[in-house]
């Protein structure tokens, strides 16, 4: 007998083409953030390793790609910012503000 997870469209999602829908999935499932061992990695076409975290429609799997973007963007999320904005509009998600490491150290002098 076969899984209906099985037969669910696999789609790998870049920050960039992150939508409001799967931005709202990710912070329903993940409230706290996500953990290491709630990271998947896989090997992409050109054989590079990926990091994503997994979030799972009716009939949608989604492998959102891992970064520091999408953390900020999580811990910041408030779903009356993208009220104005369709579900699957990819310009809706902004890059965030994220300070360098650089720019955060305190001169000590």
């Amino acid at each position: 007998m076969k899984n209906k997870k099985d037969n669910l469209k696999r789609v790998i999602v870049d920050f960039k083409k992150l939508t409001p829908e799967i931005l709202a999935l990710l912070v329903e499932k993940y409230p706290d953030g996500y953990d290491e061992d709630q990271i998947i990695s896989f090997r992409n076409i050109n054989n590079e390793i990926v990091e994503a975290v997994e979030v799972i429609t009716e009939d949608t799997k989604y492998l959102v790609k891992v970064s520091s973007k999408l953390a900020v963007t999580m811990e910041n999320y408030d779903e009356d910012d993208y009220e104005d904005y369709e579900e699957d509009d990819p310009d809706a998600i902004q890059d965030p503000e994220i300070e360098s490491s650089d720019d955060s150290e305190e001169d000590l002098d």
